[in-house]
């Protein structure tokens, strides 16, 4: 009996009211994330602009949209940690929710520029105050389980996404993304906020949310930085071999086009299958390392497989990139890591830069592909790439201390 009530008591923990939020909550945002990149196209060319004008014109607009990010995660971070979890999750989403349903009217590239900047900045704080919160708010042998259940279910946002575009015009989508985040502010309004945070809320000599003190103490720095690096692998599968799939399809011979559209949207299948279970095999393992490490692992070896194995067909080259995204389903255990490796008074900070810090590295990525095209081929320039995030990724994971089972009620001095 004493059993069978303890498991009812997790199961209701589990679908609290702030888990299934902050899950709908992640789907919407991961939705208004890569809308841009699937609407790219028509929506550039149906402002009349060039060929030539819309490759340039749109990696201008994902770059204002990154900076969003980067600055964005900032902002949430810090706010998170001086005004409250719940600030932040109402915040982000009314700012990229009017961003979003603002940009189903843009009429020219410089306003859609500033409004996907916009957007950015409201992304950027959903996911780590989300974690931030469900982490906080659920006993210490859930925690795994709980932040899988929101990234996992989070994800399944860039399915939707890409057959919303399928069905319905690029404006439409728009709408129908800022729509889906106003309603799911009403959902909000009966969440409440983590109590260890409410503990130390109103304690004037605890300094809270101060981003520069990640850097004014070597282990802080260490932790920090760490964070960053055991994310790297999953943006090389996201932001090159997803992204850049038409090329390296094109330079693998294989017989049909590779729609780039298409690859992420196999390679977010995967991902949020195995940020699903990345938790139930954390909460097996009783570590947090030893499930990320083997997830890690697991995507070098299809890495190496898509890149070296000759695939030849179409199918098998989207069922590859799908367990590529089944590997780096350790999303979930990274970002949880990056909250359990702080105080109280600096995770929420920590818990929303270290994600967004992770997509910024894209950029780094990108530009060392394509330097690398210059005297390698393209398989040879993605290896290369592949090479130095897998090599700082395990030096990270293996390095990091363990975190599973921690007790979160505690302060960084």
């Amino acid at each position: 009996m004493a059993t069978l009530t303890a498991e009812r008591s997790d199961i209701s923990h589990l679908f609290s009211a702030p888990v299934i939020v902050a899950a709908l909550g992640y789907f919407v945002d991961i939705y208004d994330l890569l809308l841009f990149g699937i609407v790219r196209l028509p929506s550039l060319a149906s402002l009349g602009l060039s060929e030539t004008e819309i490759s340039l014109t749109g990696a201008s607009i994902l770059n204002w949209q990154m900076t969003g990010l980067l600055l964005g995660g900032i902002l949430w971070g810090v706010l998170g940690d001086k005004k409250g979890r719940l600030s932040v999750l109402f915040g982000s989403i009314i700012t990229y929710s009017l961003a979003n349903i603002a940009c189903g009217f843009v009429q020219d590239p410089t306003t859609y520029k500033i409004l996907r900047f916009i957007a950015g900045i409201g992304l950027a704080g959903e996911l780590g105050a989300g974690i931030t919160l469900v982490s906080e708010i659920l006993p210490k042998h859930l925690r795994a389980i709980g932040t899988s259940l929101v990234a996992g279910i989070g994800l399944l946002g860039a399915v939707v996404a890409y057959f919303t575009v399928e069905f319905f015009d690029w404006r439409y989508a728009y709408f129908i993304g800022g729509g889906l985040g106003i309603s799911l502010l009403l959902l909000r309004i009966g969440v409440f906020e983590s109590g260890i945070f409410k503990d130390i809320k109103n304690q004037k000599h605890v300094q809270k949310g101060n981003f520069f003190s990640l850097f004014t103490s070597k282990d802080r720095l260490s932790r920090y930085l760490k964070c960053i690096g055991i994310g790297l692998p999953t943006w090389f599968v996201i932001g090159i071999l997803a992204t850049f799939s038409n090329e390296f399809g094109k330079a693998l011979e294989i017989s049909e086009p590779i729609k780039p559209g298409l690859s992420i949207m196999w390679c977010y299948v995967g991902l949020s299958i195995g940020d699903l279970c990345s938790g139930f095999l954390s909460h097996f393992l009783k570590s947090r390392k030893k499930a990320v490490f083997y997830l890690m692992l697991f995507t070098l070896v299809w890495s190496v497989v898509y890149l070296y194995a000759g695939i030849k067909s179409v199918s098998t080259f989207y069922g590859v990139a799908a367990l590529l995204g089944f590997g780096i389903g350790y999303w979930a255990m990274f970002v949880t890591i990056g909250a359990e490796q702080f105080g109280t008074n600096l995770r929420a900070t920590a818990a929303t830069t270290v994600p967004n810090m992770v997509r910024g590295t894209v950029v780094v990525m990108t530009t060392l592909f394509a330097t690398f095209k210059d005297a390698f081929s393209v398989i040879d320039s993605g290896a290369l790439v592949g090479v130095i995030c897998f090599a700082i990724g395990l030096f990270c994971i293996l390095t990091i201390p363990e975190t599973h089972g921690r007790d979160l009620d505690f302060l960084e001095e």
